[in-house]
């Protein structure tokens, strides 16, 4: 019996998943990109390109979530424009990472998640999965808190209402994945853009320093300790654990070829969308630095720790309008990341267990941490910096087994690594779980 049921499943399974590919093969985005794989479109470059971008926008989201405005006020209240090198040496890593996660669901058409089911033992697959699902959970936690957040701080209205609020969007977000993944795409990729054009607004006001600016973000400096804690924070954080196995899934079933010659040119394309993305997300976090250290750190604010500390006094140094900016970049970055969130949520399940549950279940299970935050009246940006300490853990689970994969030909074919993108990735690899490894032991035992 237990045999039967597990072959339905499987034909069952097989059938939801040539319904799809059905699907999709209708999609006017799917026919327009085989036509440039197939060296068939006419059209000019960016048009050819149009097609391919949309999967790094979506995981780009985790890097500019509302974690990261809080270690980004942080540092440049505390140590001005010092630190942004390490924004940049952590957005090169972040680009390495991510399209190495995008070329595993090319070459062999199956998720980070799945690779782990396939290839490691059952107990081992059981616990990555529960770890994974608890790292999803703290990160969709401060996802929501950093939305509520943006409702309470644009609209003045209390911290429990906004948190429904966030609820209710982001529903409506998540529902748009129903009519394919295009509409999806671009209502994050409109987030992604609303944050982008905020910064450029905050910036443009604060009239930073320029020849400064420049010489901060390609020399390495330091002052003190506490500037190489934070600095371990930065770089540690960003890469997010439940982003890493998203971007496989994205990429999977997005653009379908067994062509070896059409899989290198498919890749060639992702790598574009990954460097504008991941550049974007660079810029955006370079620029909340930037307002911090140029609004806060120059007026010697430096003690500002808190995102709703930030928001308050931006209004009698920069005027009202500033406020208004900075609690739009929030909410739109908290909508958008919160709803990436929920689904890698669904991707982890799928891979590691293949059951998944209603993705409004989903939603309403992982609210329910923020919302009880909310209501004990739990300071948001503190539980936002605590959620990233989890997030450190799963870390190792999801880059290791991802540099693995990519470096087996009998997994990637011809996408296999290069040696010399084998190294590259084992060394930043070995750098963020040490980062991280030092980041936790400062929080626990550094007094």
């Amino acid at each position: 019996m237990p045999l039967n049921q597990h072959v339905r499943t499987q034909l069952e399974d097989m059938k939801q998943t040539t319904n799809t590919s059905a699907i999709k093969q209708e999609d006017p985005t799917v026919r327009s990109a085989h036509d440039v794989l197939s060296g068939k479109s006419k059209k000019g470059w960016l048009a050819r390109l149009m097609p391919f971008l949309g999967p790094a926008f979506i995981a780009c989201v985790a890097y500019i979530d509302p974690g990261n405005f809080a270690t980004n006020i942080q540092g440049g209240a505390k140590f001005g424009y010092q630190l942004l090198w390490v924004i940049l040496a952590s957005n090169l890593m972040a680009m390495l990472i991510q399209s190495l996660s995008a070329k595993l669901g090319i070459a062999s058409g199956l998720n980070l998640a799945e690779q782990c089911r396939n290839n490691f033992p059952r107990p081992v697959v059981i616990g990555m999965w529960a770890l994974m699902e608890i790292v999803a959970m703290a990160t969709d936690l401060a996802e929501f808190l950093g939305a509520a957040l943006g409702f309470n701080l644009l609209f003045g209205i209390p911290l429990w209402v906004a948190g429904l609020l966030t609820v209710a969007t982001t529903f409506l977000i998540l529902t748009l994945e129903r009519y394919g993944f295009r509409p999806l795409e671009a209502v994050i990729t409109s987030l992604v853009g609303v944050v982008a054009v905020s910064y450029i607004i905050e910036t443009l006001l604060d009239r930073p320093h320029w020849p400064t600016v420049l010489f901060h973000t390609v020399v390495p400096q330091f002052s003190g300790t506490e500037s190489v804690l934070l600095a371990t924070g930065i770089l540690g954080a960003t890469v997010m654990p439940h982003v890493i196995f998203l971007h496989s899934a994205l990429t999977q079933d997005r653009i379908v070829t067994k062509n070896p010659e059409q899989q290198h040119k498919l890749f060639r394309y992702e790598l574009i969308d990954v460097f504008i993305a991941m550049g974007l997300a660079g810029l955006i976090n370079m620029a909340m630095l930037i307002m911090a250290a140029s609004t806060f750190f120059n007026n010697g604010l430096t003690e500002i720790g808190t995102i709703e500390e930030a928001h308050r006094t931006l209004t009698p140094l920069l005027g009202s309008a500033s406020s208004w900016v900075f609690a739009i970049s929030l909410l739109a970055s908290g909508l958008s990341s919160s709803s990436v969130g929920t689904m890698a949520g669904q991707v982890i399940m799928g891979g590691f267990l293949h059951r998944q549950i209603p993705i409004w279940v989903r939603r309403l299970v992982t609210v329910i941490p923020p919302m009880l935050i909310i209501i004990s009246g739990l300071d948001p940006t503190r539980t936002l910096v605590i959620s990233q300490v989890v997030l450190s853990f799963g870390l190792p689970f999801a880059i290791v087994p991802l540099v693995m994969f990519t470096s087996r030909r009998d997994i990637m074919g011809e996408l296999v690594n290069r040696r010399f993108t084998t190294i590259a990735a084992s060394i930043v690899a070995t750098l963020i779980v040490a980062l991280n490894l030092f980041l936790l032991y400062q929080i626990f035992f550094g007094g």
